[in-house]
């Protein structure tokens, strides 16, 4: 293992701590707040079940986060990921509940204004919206559930005793569900940039079972989270467990149940499939910050006891936090790459290019008035922000996500089918025979675009045709897409 690579990982391992410093307070810091869970006990539990969750679920992540940039360098990832954690290790430092999601998402949006990458401002938005949507979700269902959880207890008459033991159980159980939970749904914003710079690498023990080198990447970040949650984790637990409203036990169970029933709307690909089944509206699949979400379900209690009783100055100060969070990260971030792109000599941002050329008009000639982009053919451009800044001039009424994709689709490739490599098709072990051999029919032809290579193949093989862009498609389609990226990865030339 390179020591360069150990010093770029080192990012990463930094803001595991600061989300398990962090976002402990999500899983048990309601729990340890009212004293029904020692500290001890929730720190271990989270750490065993992040871990586990890690290591078990989290390669399966999805991340609309990876829609907003796209950090193409080991050096840039680095100071992404150092950005967003020492911006979050600040405010845990503080005592404040924020979110990591928030500061990775302001880290690469300082890495694409650094870059002048274009910035998909309509996923961008929807992230945005679910930062205001998952607090004011979760005040109303803690509301109502504890409405309906009260109604049943006064109805049962149970014994003090026998309550006490059924909420501290319920609590553990609920605290190792959503332990589990950010282990698989975290770890990929901890560790999920590096991968393409995994220096692990797999080994079995007997025909036992095969430690992959994702799995050992997933479980140091699992252990950095870990270190967080023993380090800091205690202090933020008690500022949303305590600080923001008195909360009895019952009271502290909703919130963890009301904050993963809010996760689990907008993060279950299997909910989205089963509403897109019935007919139904589904609900976009965007990370959700835990923090924000906690918050709002300590709130959604305090107002059905009494709205005095909620401690406005803490959550002011919280709201403060979470808007300066995406903000410094941004900041720091552009700041970090300037220095370690122009002071250390690091490649923070791997050339790219992006032409007009007449394939790519006439591919878009129904969608786009492609005759007022005449004037920018054959000019070549570093980066898809200043392309888009051009054809956002030329077309000012421009439909905005049909621009979009046609700067993304302007992306040079230089793709040739070298028949040295055909060997290599096999080992992945994703390509079936049919598509080999539609490969293999390809040799020597050379392609601009990747949409040509991806037309080319679909011509020669049905395994190649993806279906309509839709919720119930989706799947089917990812596993043509990852076919694909096998081969550009074969075959596609690396700018100088």
């Amino acid at each position: 293992m390179e020591l360069g690579v150990l010093v770029f990982l080192s990012s990463g391992l930094f803001l595991g701590w600061s989300l398990g410093a962090n976002d402990a307070a999500n899983v048990f810091g309601t729990a340890v707040g009212t004293r029904m869970i020692k500290f001890s006990t929730a720190a271990l539990i989270v750490s065993v079940f992040c871990i586990l969750g890690a290591i078990i679920s989290g390669a399966g992540a999805a991340h609309t986060l990876s829609k907003l940039g796209d950090i193409n360098a080991l050096g840039g990832a680095f100071v992404a990921a150092f950005s967003a954690a020492a911006v979050v290790a600040w405010l845990t430092v503080l005592g404040l509940p924020v979110s990591t999601t928030q500061a990775i998402v302001g880290a690469i949006i300082g890495w694409n204004f650094f870059t002048g990458m274009a910035t998909d401002f309509t996923i961008f938005k929807t992230i945005i919206g679910t930062w205001f949507i998952s607090p004011v979700l979760t005040a109303f269902f803690s509301y109502f559930m504890y409405k309906g959880v009260m109604w049943f207890l006064n109805k049962q008459k149970l014994h003090i005793v026998r309550l006490d033991a059924l909420t501290r159980l319920a609590l553990l159980v609920a605290g190792v569900l959503g332990a589990y939970s950010l282990g698989a749904n975290n770890i990929a914003n901890v560790m999920g940039v590096f991968i393409g710079a995994n220096p692990f690498r797999d080994f079995s023990v007997g025909d036992m079972f095969t430690f992959s080198g994702l799995q050992q990447l997933f479980l140091l970040g699992g252990l950095a989270i870990s270190a967080g949650v023993y380090t800091y984790g205690k202090r933020v637990m008690m500022t949303v467990g305590d600080s923001i409203a008195p909360l009895t036990p019952v009271g502290a169970f909703v919130v963890v149940i009301a904050t993963s029933l809010v996760l689990f709307l907008f993060a279950s690909e299997d909910l989205e499939f089963i509403l897109a089944t019935l007919g139904l509206p589904t609900i976009p699949l965007v990370p959700v910050s835990s923090s924000q979400a906690v918050v709002g379900g300590v709130i959604g209690i305090g107002l059905i006891k009494n709205s005095r009783n909620i401690r406005w100055g803490v959550i002011g100060r919280i709201v403060w936090a979470w808007i300066q969070t995406p903000i410094v990260s941004a900041v720091f971030s552009f700041m970090m790459l300037f220095f370690m792109q122009n002071l250390f000599g690091q490649t923070v941002f791997e050339a790219v290019e992006f032409q007009v050329t007449r394939p790519i008009l006439e591919r878009h000639a129904q969608k786009l008035d492609v005759a007022s982009l005449e004037s920018l053919m054959g000019k070549v451009y570093p980066t898809s922000g200043k392309l888009k800044a051009d054809v956002d001039r030329l077309l000012p009424n421009g439909d905005y996500k049909k621009i979009l994709t046609f700067v993304q689709e302007a992306r040079m490739e230089r793709i040739t089918i070298n028949p040295d490599r055909f060997p290599e098709l096999g080992k992945s072990g994703l390509l079936t025979q049919p598509q080999i051999d539609s490969v293999q029919s390809l040799a020597n032809k050379t392609f601009d675009y990747r949409w040509q290579l991806v037309e080319a193949l679909a011509a020669k093989s049905e395994s190649w045709h993806m279906k309509e862009a839709t919720v119930l498609n989706k799947p089917f389609n990812r596993e043509v897409k990852k076919r694909l990226d096998v081969v550009m990865e074969l075959y596609t030339a690396r700018m100088k």
